[in-house]
């Protein structure tokens, strides 16, 4: 038996693959029992046929088949994964390699085909992704029931004392004036409280707005560092560690601070009987790119293993109830996201924990002192439109600007807005970002086109879906106070002064 018939009986007796020849335009040559066992076609039928009759219609209009024959010769092989069809139309998952074949003096003869059906594979990885993807969902379920659990008991506590003193207050008017600071005192500090906690759920979720600055991270960690020596105990030791040769990023400091806060302190909790806190700054890279890579290493207790995946999960807490709210590694998470990098952490029990923050590295110029604030003085009479859509929001600001000394007008729209400022003038316009038909940035965009329009400034607790900065309108963030709030329009009302005496003719 000659070689060429022994290969024959090999080919023939194979039926798990599809193994034929193809001329050099791609038509077919022979065919073996495996192609016809789950491509369905007898040799008789398609023999001399084009190889694309087995590509999809999607395949065969974007030039697939004859793509795949120039790439097996350009490159000496094709291989991929996709549909093709049998002959009864049914449509199967299949690895295709396509090997191209030359003779003696490099004269393309045509091209072996082998073709493999894996629709059994593909099924049971989809049925593997349907799997995971629905233990996902329900670890995503189990978090957000902690997540509104938790936020619900925090905002309780937090409103049963606002509620309370506020209404003990009310039912007492003549109480005396200590007592009073005392209730009022407890109001502002819950009240303070209730902030924090809505800025880490929103650092979480990405959506708190940040004004990043270039700073030296060795330089800031230099202070914090003392700050932090004097905040812990003295049985706690902390021990800085610069290394980081040029260690300039570009952050949200306040957002940092936080950060490196939470962190001390979950040090803090995680050595009751004393230990060492080593801050240290590297070197490092994050997706490919130079970074500056900031850990926490502590002496601590550890965290458990089966815990350390969730930790920074919102709510989340290794600490006994009443000790942590399980948002500071959240915290966490969402800055280091939220800044372009990513935070992780490593732990073993009893040998302490390892928190990393990855942050990219900038090349830009370091951030010059801020200057001293300007004056905040408004003139008498300073007009002010008010559009806020929420009641409550707008009673409150429109009292606090009288209180500012400001003449208000308040409506809860955008449209009404526009229709009060064709007929008077107002020296600014202070508008909630998010609102219903006419939003705040519309509003101020539609304003702007306008040559004699006023000032606007916006306010909004978050501004990822509305980027308010980026379109060049001033923001103030939520919630404000009556300090924040005169400094915001004073800035305003300056900037356009200077801006009118500048375009006066002398």
């Amino acid at each position: 038996m000659s070689e060429e018939q022994r290969l024959r009986l090999l080919v023939n007796a194979i039926t798990d693959y599809a193994i034929y020849m193809l001329d050099p335009q791609g038509r077919i040559a022979t065919w073996n029992p495996g192609a016809q066992r789950f491509k369905g076609y007898r040799a008789d039928e398609i023999i001399g046929e084009h190889f694309s009759r087995f590509f999809t219609p999607e395949d065969v209009a974007s030039g697939l088949p004859d793509r795949a024959l120039k790439m097996a010769v350009a490159e000496g092989r094709y291989e991929s994964e996709g549909w093709r069809v049998r002959k009864d139309g049914t449509r199967f998952w299949v690895n295709a390699v396509i090997d191209p074949i030359f003779d003696e003096s490099g004269e393309l003869l045509g091209f072996a085909k082998i073709t493999r059906d894996i629709s059994e594979k593909k099924r049971a990885q989809e049925e593997l992704e349907a799997a995971r993807e629905a233990l996902h969902q329900s670890q995503k379920l189990q978090a957000l029931g902690e997540l509104t659990g938790g936020v619900a008991h925090d905002f309780n506590n937090l409103l049963t004392v606002i509620s309370g003193a506020s209404d003990f207050l009310q039912q007492n008017p003549d109480l005396d004036d200590e007592r009073k600071r005392k209730y009022l005192a407890a109001i502002s500090e819950t009240a303070n409280r209730a902030t924090e906690l809505t800025s880490h759920l929103l650092a979480f979720g990405r959506r708190q707005p940040i004004r990043p600055v270039v700073i030296d991270l060795n330089a800031r960690l230099d202070a914090f560092a003392e700050l932090t020596a004097r905040m812990l105990t003295s049985r706690i030791k902390v021990r800085l560690e610069l290394e980081a040769e040029s260690a300039l990023i570009e952050v949200d400091p306040v957002q940092l601070e936080t950060a490196l806060l939470n962190g001390a302190i979950n040090a803090r909790d995680a050595m009751p009987d004393g230990g060492q806190l080593v801050i240290r700054t590297e070197d490092c890279e994050h997706d490919g790119q130079p970074a500056i890579c900031i850990s926490m290493r502590d002496s601590g207790l550890g965290i458990p293993a089966d815990k350390l995946q969730r930790v920074f999960e919102p709510f989340f807490t290794t600490k006994d109830i009443g000790k942590g709210t399980g948002l500071g590694l959240s915290q966490i998470h969402g800055f280091a996201a939220q800044a372009g990098g990513v935070a992780t952490i490593e732990s073993e029990e009893g040998r302490g924990t390892t928190l990393r923050i990855a942050l990219p590295a900038t090349d830009k110029k370091l951030e010059k002192a801020a200057p001293d604030a300007p004056d905040a003085s408004l003139p008498q009479g300073f007009s002010v439109l008010l559009v806020e859509d929420n009641d409550q929001v707008r009673h409150f600001a429109a009292t606090l600007l009288r209180d500012l000394g400001c003449e208000v007008t308040a409506v809860a729209d955008g449209r009404t807005a526009l229709g009060l400022i064709e007929q008077r003038r107002f020296d600014l316009v202070f508008s909630d970002v998010v609102m219903p038909g006419i939003s705040g940035i519309e509003l101020a965009r539609r304003l702007a086109e306008r040559g004699d329009a006023p000032p606007v400034l916006l306010a909004s607790g978050y501004n990822d879906q509305y980027p308010v900065e980026a379109h060049g309108f001033s923001l103030i963030k939520k919630p404000y106070d009556a300090r924040s709030l005169r400094q915001a329009m004073a800035d305003l009302h300056r900037d356009r002064a200077d801006r009118e005496r500048n375009e006066s003719p002398a």
